[in-house]
């Protein structure tokens, strides 16, 4: 996707929104549920104007940091060579912010037949396993990927980590998808392990690849 269009795309999202919370603005209530617990039921709540704009405030804040990343970044050269990958990835995103906004609207005017771990979970999933995909592209650089000490130093453990970082991430998306059909209290895990697990191993391996390498 070109950056032209990555940025139309987000923006209209964006827009998409805040226009639903203006919309209704005036039924929601106050203060309104924010947040969930393990077994889907509302534990923090937050002010109406911030739960109804918090979230594009945020989606905004992460676009423009997103868009900024690579002009910024000593190594932008290599981040140009899988753009496109990142392009989706952030739209992507946006779709996700907008999605959980959605919920959160539709739940504080009183649709709540849906359980919240089962809308979200698959929703997380996807974005793992676009960033997993992404991953298998990603070059060098100081902000996109599997970023250590040891992957930054070297051209060719950077390469083998995130190829074998990739499909470990998609896994732990496929988990994820897969934790919104279990209960609320189960679910949660089938992210929380598979990432951690992906996450600490990728690490290790990293280090490994280096003192070979050494």
């Amino acid at each position: 996707m070109s950056n032209r269009n990555t940025l139309i795309i987000a923006l209209v999202l964006i827009a998409a929104a805040v226009a639903l919370s203006l919309a209704v603005y005036g039924r929601l209530p106050q203060p309104m549920a924010s947040h969930w617990d393990t077994n889907d039921q509302v534990n923090g709540t937050i002010s109406r104007f911030w739960g109804a704009f918090l979230m594009p405030v945020m989606a905004l804040a992460m676009l423009g940091l997103f868009l900024l990343i690579p002009s910024i970044d000593p190594l932008k050269a290599n981040i140009a060579k899988f753009r496109g990958f990142f392009n989706n990835f952030i739209v992507l995103l946006m779709v996700f912010f907008l999605y959980v906004h959605v919920l959160t609207i539709l739940w504080n005017l009183g649709v709540q037949s849906f359980r919240m771990s089962a809308a979200l979970l698959p929703a997380i999933g996807l974005i793992f396993i676009l960033a997993g995909l992404m991953m298998r592209q990603a070059k060098r650089n100081f902000f996109i990927g599997i970023r250590t000490p040891w992957t930054l130093s070297s051209d060719r453990v950077w390469d083998e980590t995130h190829r074998v970082g990739g499909p470990l991430f998609i896994a732990s998306g496929a988990l994820a998808l897969l934790g919104g059909f279990l209960p609320g209290d189960v679910s949660y895990w089938f992210v929380l392990v598979p990432v951690l697990a992906s996450s600490v191993f990728t690490v290790v391996y990293s280090y490994v690849l280096w003192r070979r390498e050494q």
